[in-house]
């Protein structure tokens, strides 16, 4: 059975936000923002424009929320798929709203992901690891087909690393594990909100590897490290890449595990609140931007590739001339990421915490 899942990972706040933030954009509803808040928006902002690398999408998605009157209800959380409100439809979207090639983005690193959400293969000298595997109904078209577009053997995956327990993150793994037998690593936190999840049985993976903070898994000659940085989930792992090959050049990759702080979904609650829940993803978001410095990491390998234009990236990469440089290749644009996360999510914690005060 195919399972479409109309929300990305960000919709969840985004959904209950009732207003725009002053940015320019109008609402049908204008809510005062406070000094405190504003200057944490004001902070982001500065990160959010860049000549040739605009991040708005990241800064409307996070930022947006900060102004919103209350956050998810624990009917917001409780529903499941099909349900009114919830995130799941017994139907699979038209393959044209998902649909892209496969590109080869480094000689050792493929997009095999949608127009929607991004996975990533790793060819390595020992098989291939995956981050993430999208929707059960888009595996077959975009990771075994693009896989044998781009010449790589789907029976070489070793590994599927599940940045976090949603949808589109794991939908697509319990096909590949069935079919391929590779290992799935994901936290266990993350583990356990699977096996509770409304999430339908037939997608869910069979219990595999657990990902520790620090934990290094060496696949030939690639690195990748995991990070727990919960908030989005609360075992989101999220992982540095080592190298990545481009000619004679080697560099390093990040993939932050997720985007918004999430309370809870899918019937199962995350954390006690949402002050908790800010609180937890702000601290992720600092401490990963300390991890991805000290790396040297200069590659943002993002969830969503509408975030950092990943597709007008790959389309660069095809009229690239020799000795140009990688376009996906770009140290600020983690760090402007992650701090437009952190200013965000410290916006909303102000605004939470001033609506308990007054």
């Amino acid at each position: 059975m195919r399972h479409y899942v109309i929300s990305v990972c960000s919709m969840l706040f985004v959904a209950t936000s009732a207003v725009m933030i002053a940015n320019g954009q109008s609402s049908q509803k204008a809510v005062s923002v406070s000094p405190a808040v504003q200057a944490h928006l004001n902070a982001a902002k500065a990160a959010e424009n860049e000549p040739g690398a605009n991040l708005s999408d990241v800064y409307d998605n996070i930022c947006r929320p900060a102004t919103s009157v209350k956050g998810p209800t624990e009917a917001d959380i409780q529903r499941g798929p099909g349900e009114e409100g919830g995130e799941g439809a017994s139907r699979v979207p038209e393959r044209s709203t998902w649909y892209t090639p496969p590109v080869k983005a480094f000689d050792n690193l493929y997009y095999l992901g949608s127009i929607r959400q991004s996975t990533w293969a790793l060819t390595t000298s020992e098989g291939i690891v995956l981050i993430d595997s999208g929707f059960d109904y888009s595996v077959k078209d975009e990771i075994i087909d693009g896989m044998k577009t781009m010449h790589l053997d789907p029976t070489q995956i070793k590994y599927i690393v599940i940045s976090h327990a949603h949808s589109d993150r794991f939908y697509g793994s319990r096909y590949l594990q069935d079919t391929y037998h590779p290992h799935i690593i994901m936290s266990a936190a993350d583990w356990d909100v699977i096996e509770k999840s409304k999430d339908p049985a037939d997608v869910k993976p069979k219990r595999d590897m657990v990902a520790t903070d620090g934990m290094k898994l060496k696949v030939g000659d690639a690195t990748l490290i995991f990070n727990i940085t919960p908030g989005h989930t609360p075992g989101t792992v999220s992982t540095v890449i080592s190298p990545l090959k481009d000619g004679n050049e080697r560099h390093v990759g990040v993939v932050w595990g997720g985007i918004n702080p999430d309370e809870g979904r899918m019937g199962v609650r995350y954390f006690p609140d949402l002050t908790t829940t800010f609180k937890t993803w702000s601290a992720s978001a600092a401490r990963f931007e300390e991890i991805a410095e000290k790396a040297s990491a200069d590659v943002w390998l993002t969830l969503h590739p509408h975030y950092d234009h990943a597709l007008d990236k790959f389309q660069a990469l095809a009229t690239r001339k020799p000795g140009a440089p990688n376009p996906m290749v770009n140290k600020e644009d983690i760090k402007r990421f992650l701090t437009i996360t952190k200013e965000c999510t410290d916006a909303q914690l102000a605004r939470i915490s001033e609506s308990t005060i007054h």
